[in-house]
C-alpha cells in the first residue's frame, strides 16, 4: 500500500468515526420526506439539535428504521390533525437537563382550557419496536381520543378501537427494551404510560396534572420486567401506579417500585380504584421506600384477583394532613401494607418536612408549581426509614443506542429526592 492509499484509508476511517459519534451506526441518516407544511408519514434518521419539527399528520418510524431526536428539539403537534406518533422501528429521544426534547403543541394553545390535553395522540410503539428511549424529554398536551379513521385503530395498535383515550406512551414488545429517565409527563387526558411487555426502566421522572376522568401515571401489564424508581407522581387522576399481570403474556409481570414520592393522587377518581398504588392479577410486586403524602388510600389490591404471594411491601411511609386522609390509608381488606412501615393514626403525624411544599395544599389540587422542592429536611422521619436490602432488576443496566442505563441505587431516605444538603 503506497502513501496515497494509506492517506485515503486514514481519511475514510476519520469520516466514519465522526459520523458514528454524532449518530449511532445503526441509524439511517437518509432524510425523511415531508412537505413544506410539515411532517407526516414515514420519519427516520436524525432530527438535529435545537431544531423545530412541525408535525401535521400521523408520523411513523418504519420497522427496521431508527429516529434519533437530539437535544433541544421541539416537536410541534398540529392541534387540528391531532397526530399519532407511531414507532414500528426504534426511537431515541436524547435531550439533556439544559436542553430537553419537547413534544408539545404551539405555545399559544397551551391554555387552561387544554389543561388535560387531547390535542395530539401519543407515542405508540408497536411489537416491532425493539428499543425506545426517552431521556430528558417532555411530553405534554396529548392523549386524544381515537376514531375509526385513526391510524392506530387501522393498524391494530393499543386497544385498536374507536373511542379510546390514548396514553402518552404505549410499549408492547415483550422482547423489547424501554427506558424513560429524567423526563416529564404532563397535561394528558388519561394514562401517562401503558406498558404491555419488555424490560422496562422508569427513573427520575415527573408525572403530574394528568387524567381528566381516569388514568394512571405508570400502568404495567403482563410481559414486563420493570424497575420504577425515584419518580414523582403528583395528582394523577386514579393511581400513581397500576401494577398488573393482566394480558396472559408468557412473562409474568415483575415490578420493583422503590423510592418514589406520591402526592395528592387518586382524589379525582372517587371510585374503588382511586388511590396511590393498585396491585392485581398475580403481579409479582416489590414495593420499598415509597413516600405517600396526602394520597387517597395506601397501597390497594383487587381482593378477587390478588397479587403474587411472593410480593413484598416494606419500609414505606404515609402522611396525611387531615384525618380523612389518615383514616383512609389504614389497613383494611383492600388496603394492604408490610413491614417496617411509618404509618400514623392521627392527622399531621410523620410530617415528611418537604423543603418547599405546603402540605396543607388541597388534595384535589392538580396545578403543579415547578418551584416546589420535594427533598426532605433535617428531622424528617423519612431519613433513615428506608431499606437498601434488595436488588433492582437492572443493576447491570440496559444498553440503549450505545449507552448503558442502570437502575438507581436504593436509598434509605424514603421518597424520590433524598435529604436536603446530601
Amino acid at each position: 500500500m503506497n502513501i496515497k492509499q494509506i492517506f485515503r484509508l486514514v481519511l475514510l476511517l476519520a469520516m466514519v468515526a465522526t459520523g458514528c459519534k454524532k449518530a449511532n451506526i445503526y441509524v439511517d441518516t437518509t432524510p425523511s420526506t415531508g412537505g413544506a407544511e410539515g411532517l407526516k408519514g414515514d420519519v427516520y434518521g436524525i432530527w438535529a439539535k435545537g431544531s423545530v419539527q412541525r408535525v401535521v399528520g400521523d408520523i411513523i418510524v418504519p420497522a427496521g428504521k431508527t429516529l434519533v431526536i437530539e437535544e433541544g428539539v421541539t416537536v410541534i403537534m398540529d392541534t387540528l390533525a391531532k397526530p399519532e406518533f407511531i414507532v414500528n422501528g426504534n426511537l431515541y429521544s436524547m435531550g439533556t437537563a439544559e436542553n430537553p426534547v419537547k413534544i408539545t403543541i404551539e405555545e399559544g394553545y397551551r391554555t387552561a382550557a387544554k389543561k388535560f390535553g387531547k390535542q395530539w395522540g401519543g407515542i405508540l410503539a408497536s411489537p416491532t419496536c425493539a428499543e425506545l428511549l426517552l431521556d430528558n424529554t417532555i411530553l405534554e398536551y396529548g392523549g386524544s381520543t381515537t376514531t375509526d379513521a385513526s391510524s392506530s385503530v387501522k393498524m391494530g395498535l393499543y386497544k385498536a378501537i374507536s373511542g379510546e383515550n390514548l396514553p402518552a406512551l404505549w410499549f408492547s414488545n415483550i422482547n423489547g427494551k424501554l427506558v424513560v429517565t429524567n423526563s416529564i409527563f404532563r397535561n394528558f387526558q388519561e394514562d401517562c404510560t401503558y406498558i404491555e411487555g419488555g424490560k422496562i426502566l422508569f427513573s427520575n421522572n415527573k408525572f403530574y396534572t394528568t387524567g381528566l376522568t381516569g388514568g394512571e401515571g405508570v400502568n404495567i401489564k403482563s410481559g414486563c420486567i420493570a424497575d420504577v424508581a425515584n419518580n414523582l407522581f403528583y395528582s394523577n387522576n386514579t393511581n400513581a401506579m397500576k401494577l398488573s399481570n393482566s394480558g396472559d403474556r408468557a412473562v409474568q409481570a415483575h415490578v420493583i417500585a422503590y423510592n418514589n414520592t406520591m402526592i395528592n393522587t387518586g382524589w379525582r377518581r372517587p371510585t374503588v380504584k382511586g388511590g396511590s398504588i393498585w396491585l392485581e392479577a398475580t403481579v409479582y410486586a416489590e414495593v420499598y421506600n415509597n413516600l405517600f403524602a396526602n394520597t387517597r388510600f395506601g397501597i390497594k389490591h383487587d381482593t378477587k384477583k390478588t397479587e403474587d404471594s411472593r410480593s413484598v411491601i416494606s419500609n414505606n411511609m404515609y402522611y396525611g394532613y387531615d384525618q380523612t386522609t389518615v383514616t383512609q390509608f389504614q389497613l383494611s381488606t383492600d388496603v394492604i401494607g408490610g413491614k417496617n412501615e411509618i404509618r400514623g393514626t392521627k392527622a399531621g403525624e410523620n410530617d415528611p418536612k418537604f423543603v418547599n411544599y405546603p402540605v396543607e395544599t388541597p388534595t384535589a389540587n392538580y396545578d403543579f408549581n415547578t418551584a416546589w422542592d420535594f427533598r426532605v429536611a433535617t428531622g424528617s422521619p423519612a431519613i433513615g426509614g428506608g431499606t437498601a436490602a434488595f436488588s433492582p432488576n437492572f443493576t447491570a443496566g440496559l444498553v440503549m443506542n450505545g449507552n448503558t442505563y442502570t437502575s438507581p441505587v436504593p436509598s434509605t431516605t424514603i421518597g424520590a429526592f433524598g435529604a436536603a444538603g446530601k
